[in-house]
Order: structure tokens, then sequence, then C-alpha cells
């Protein structure tokens, strides 16, 4: 069925802490725990032979009609064409030329509206949507086969939902903070919806904006009226036009007011939060032919060898599940990790850059090759890799398994062929007998076994992580830090703060995304970070955000190792940050009150802070347990 051309959407008002009305029933969203639902309950006291006859005759001659399933697909639009993230030259409603670099949002409490009027709605549902990671669909099951007259969702998440611990959710889970990137970490709830961007301010200038909408009042519901014959699989898709986040009821003003976090703001996260849910347009309704999906497993499961280091403020997330790890394969891994012969002169192994006692990071600025040559980035620190999705400044490796092999094929590192490699360590056959079964020596069960061994790195016991768990107090110092590393920046507001967990927020203390951080401007920028990996020149000077865990040991720092010390490096981010057209909007914003403004005790207590984040007792080499 094809709707009648694009029809814009309205809101359906406010739905704070609303819960389901009685009579409601459960549709089974497609999350992992939940559980299926009871759409009908009879209690039937039947001998079993009647039961069975009633079965044959009428289960098998009239089966019921399998449950349906909704796929709705977000379309990003700017003024009715496509969006470009980071594209120049848009203009809002007061007339302000801007970018659009994130949207990013978070869904719940779906509902179908039944012929005669009533709903029923999937109470748990939750969808993440993020324009820049190209999650831009969702999907409602087991529907009762029926036609329906509308759909609804909120913006926003329930009281209950913002506050539990985020940590409780399984790998893969909407809610769960690496898969969204939507949670205020150690502050606790979530980001509603982000709207990140440049715009150019009156002196012509470059500026940035970062609008972070959350909190019940934020809250709205998105109401999309269109009959859907739910009696088979069917596709929506919707426009969501970005331009009206600055229009719709209410014109939004750049340059009046650049951030918003939902504090005193003045009503402004509201105001945007109105133009959001009316920023979605009906496109069309068609028949899904695509392949049914499949519930994803509950992944909250732990590697039993590593468990024990785990804590449960730590995200779940996902082990390699065709990598299970051993004892013999963590064995293999540490010997291959260390071993020289990867290197082709044999003087050089992965350990020789990546030092236990600086948390297996390189404390020199660049790190050499095997044959002396100088690298032109420093080499970042190994631990708590699961919680990664992509290595190297610049991304280029998609896995760990295919991370562990490029350096010893770089000409610029260990400068080997693995054919020569795998020559080099035939004595290594028993250990690779232990480890998988046959004495094969091959470039995938190299990248397996060091695999292995580098996701046993698990770095877990700061301070910070003990005051979490009530077994350490911070000093108020600390506590001043702590304060002003999660409090945003909003002079405007009166509000200071140092504004680092937009970048390093998270038990990881990474967002784990490519940004540029000013180090340099456009003529300045001379290594290209992401840009050389991606082809876009949107991506110039963006380098992986690192973690901040164990940050006193892993100096120097920045992909280029150009500050020596943490005191150096808040300098940077307090008066030092250079305007680019890629800087990052969260640190462009800045720029128009020249730096952050912090006092000679602020930078102190910031950097008292961080060194609670050292885990001392990390970089303890792997030690085989003893056999029973």
């Amino acid at each position: 069925m094809q709707a009648g051309g694009e029809k814009t959407l309205g809101a359906a008002g406010r739905r704070s802490g609303r819960g389901f009305q009685e009579g409601d029933k459960i549709m089974r969203a497609r999350l992992p725990r939940i559980s299926p639902p009871v759409f009908c309950r009879m209690r039937l006291r039947l001998p079993v032979h009647v039961l069975v006859f009633l079965l044959l005759v009428f289960g098998l001659r009239q089966p019921a009609l399998a449950a349906s399933q909704l796929t709705v697909r977000i379309e990003p639009r700017w003024e009715g064409k496509p969006l470009v993230l980071d594209a120049a030259g848009l203009k809002n409603a007061t007339g302000e030329v801007i970018s659009v670099s994130r949207i990013a949002m978070l869904l719940s409490h779906a509902e179908l509206q039944r012929e005669d009027g009533g709903w029923i709605g999937a109470k748990n549902w939750v969808a993440t949507v993020d324009v820049g990671r190209q999650k831009l669909s969702f999907v409602l099951d087991g529907i009762p086969p029926a036609v329906y007259r509308a759909l609804r969702f909120d913006l926003g998440l329930d009281d209950a939902a913002d506050h539990q611990d985020a940590a409780s959710w399984p790998a893969g889970h909407p809610l769960n903070p690496e898969v969204n990137q939507l949670h205020w970490s150690w502050r606790g709830q979530y980001i509603f919806l982000a709207i990140e961007g440049r715009y150019r301010q009156p002196d012509e200038k470059l500026g940035g904006y970062s609008y972070h909408l959350a909190g019940q009042k934020c809250r709205a519901t998105v109401e999309v009226p269109l009959a859907m014959d739910l009696r088979n699989d069917q596709l929506l898709t919707l426009s969501l036009h970005a331009d009206r986040f600055f229009s719709g009821a209410h014109a939004i003003e750049i340059s009046k007011a650049d951030s918003t976090h939902s504090g005193e703001d003045g009503g402004l996260a509201e105001r945007i939060a109105d133009n959001a849910v009316r920023a979605f347009g009906i496109v069309r309704l068609e028949p899904d032919l695509s392949p049914k999906q499949r519930p994803a497993a509950d992944a909250s499961w732990k590697p039993p060898l590593i468990a024990a280091k785990i804590p449960p403020h730590f995200p779940a997330v996902n082990f390699p599940a065709d990598n299970p790890l051993t004892v013999a394969g963590v064995s293999l891994g540490d010997r291959l990790f260390h071993d020289v012969r990867l290197s082709i002169n044999n003087t050089q192994s992965c350990a020789s850059c990546h030092d236990t006692k600086a948390a297996f990071s390189d404390p020199r600025r660049f790190s050499l090759g095997a044959e002396g040559q100088l690298g032109k980035r420093n080499a970042m620190p190994l631990f708590n890799l699961a919680w990664k999705s992509s290595f190297f400044w610049d991304g280029r490796a998609p896995t760990l398994r295919d991370q562990t092999l490029r350096p010893i094929q770089d000409p610029a590192e260990m400068h080997e062929t693995l054919d020569h490699v795998l020559t080099k360590i035939d004595d290594l056959k028993p250990m690779f007998q232990r480890a998988f079964g046959s004495d094969e020596i091959t470039p995938d069960r190299m990248a397996r076994a060091m695999e292995q061994y580098l996701l046993t790195l698990i770095s877990a016991d700061s301070k910070m992580d003990r005051m979490v768990s009530g077994k350490a107090t911070l000093t108020e110092q600390e506590k001043h830090g702590f304060t002003l590393f999660f409090t945003e920046s909003d002079p405007g507001h009166g509000i200071k703060g140092g504004d680092c967990f937009h970048c390093h927020g998270g038990a990881q203390f990474s967002n784990s995304q490519f940004l540029n951080n000013g180090l340099d401007d456009d003529a300045g920028i001379q290594d290209e970070g992401l840009a050389q990996v991606s082809g876009k020149p949107t991506d110039r000077g963006r380098f992986m955000v690192p973690s901040l865990r164990n940050v006193a040991r892993t100096a120097p720092y920045m992909h280029d190792g150009r500050f020596s010390t943490l005191e150096e490096v808040i300098e940077h981010y307090d008066h030092g940050v250079r305007a680019s057209s890629t800087l990052d909007p969260n640190l462009a914003k800045h720029l128009r009150n020249q730096g952050l403004g912090l006092t000679v005790e602020d930078k102190a207590a910031l950097v008292a802070f961080l060194k609670t984040l050292t885990d001392e007792s990390f970089g303890v080499e792997w030690n085989e347990p003893a056999s029973k």
C-alpha cells in the first residue's frame, strides 16, 4: 500500500511516566531479555483424548496465522533532500549556515492502534537510531495479524528505564551504553536525542552546537496515522527531516544558544523536543519480502577464564564465539606476542612497543621499527579490547584478530612476511597442538591465539572502580576533578566544567568514536587520520578517542605524542584548541568563549581525578594456571 505522498506527522503529546492502560496487551519486541507474550489465555479441563481430537481436527485443518512483523526504516533528510552528515551550506529557519555531524536518539513504547480504537503495545521495547553509524531501522515482531490504524512510539524512555543500571543490559541490547553511546556514564540516565554540528557565527568563524535532550520533560510521542494491513510482514519508511529540529513549532537560533544538556536552559531542550517529534513524515508502506530476522541471543556471557576480572559496572560485551578463550590458546598468544621472530631480523616483538609498565603502550613519542624506522604515531595502550569496535588510531583494522597481524607485515614496523614467520616458529607446533587440536601453524591460528591473549588484558581495578564498588573514597580534590570532568561548560548559564565526558564517558572513558580534537588548524593537519582509511575529506584530522584508563602511565599523549604531561593536555583543552573545518562540535562551541576558563585549582583537580583511573595491578604478565 502506498501512502499518497509524504505526510508530515504531528506530536501526540508528552507521555511522562505513562504505563499501559488497563486491558492493553503486550506485543513482543525483538529484545533478548523479554519473554514471549501471551495474547490470549484459556483454562481447559478436558480429557486428554478429547484435547488430542480437537487439536487434530481444528489445529491441522485451520492453522492460525503466524505473527507478523513491521520493519520501520528511517530516511534522514534536509528540506526534502537526503541529509549528508558534515555537509556545509545547510540553512536553518533563522538563516544560519550550518552542518549536521550527529543525530542519535532512543525510542521506546511502540504501540499499534486496533480498528476498534484500542492500542496494543510493546511496553519494554526500545530502539536506537543513529544516522552516523547507519542504525536507521527498527523492528516490531510478534504482532497479532490484523489491520491497524496507527503506530506511535516515544522519543525517550520512561523514568524507570532511564534510571536503571546501564551495566545490567546484555550485549547488543539497545540500552547497553556500548550500543547506543547515549548514556551519561557515571552521571547516570540517558540522552534521548543528540544533535550536534557546526555553524557560521556572526563573525564568520565556525562555531559548534551540541543539543542533548534528556529527562521526562523532553519525552514525547510520535504518532503515525496510517492504515497498515499487518496480516503479512510490512516495511514502513519514515522520513526524518533534520531541518525541522530547528523550526517546527519553535525557531531555534543557534548563535543565541549553542548547547543544552536539559538543565536550566530556559526551556530550550523542551522546544527542540517539540520540534523533533514533528520532524517525522510518512514516505511509504510496502510488503516486506526480506528474510525474517531472528532474535539475538542473550550475550551477557563472560569467558570463565577472565570473568572474575570484569566488574559489574562494565557494560556487557560480545566476546568472539568462534574463538573461545582457553589456557592453551592464551599461553600460545602470550608466547607469540613476546616472540622476536615475528620481525624481519628477529629483534622486535609486539611487546617491544607495548610495555607492560606503561599499560601496554610505548613511552617513546614514536615507536621504532625492527630496522630502526621511525614511526609517525604513538603506540596505543592495549587493555579492555573487547569493548573496542575498531583498532589503530585511524581505525584501519575492523577486528582485534585482524589487528594482530598488521604490525608484522608493516614496512615501518616488523617488516616481515607471514609465510616466513610460519617457518621460523616451527618449534611451537606442540603449543599449536594443545591450543587448536593439531600442530598446523597458520596465520589465522596465530591471530586467534594473540586475540585470546589480548582479551585477557583487563584493567578494572583503579581507585575510581573501587569507589564505585564502595571500597574507596575520593579526596575532596579528586571529587572536584570528578565534578569538572562530568560537567558541561556553559558560561551562558553560569555553569563551569571541563566538558570531558562527551568524548571520555562510560566505563571505558572513551566513546569509541573518531574525532578531531583541535590539535591543528586545517593548514597544520599533517596526518590525515581517519581520512586515510575512509577517503572522506570530512574525516581529516579525526582519530580514535583513546581510553583515559591508566592515562597517568601512558605518556606521551595524542596520536603523535606531542604532549608529555597531563598538565599539557589540560592546557590544550582549556585554551589551546585550534579551529578547523572538521573540529568536533563539542569543542568548537567553546571557541566563542576563548576556552573553558579553568583556574589553577581546577586544572590540578582534573589531574588528581585522572590519576584515580590508574590500575596499579594492571600489567602483570600472564601466568598459565598450575595444572591440577
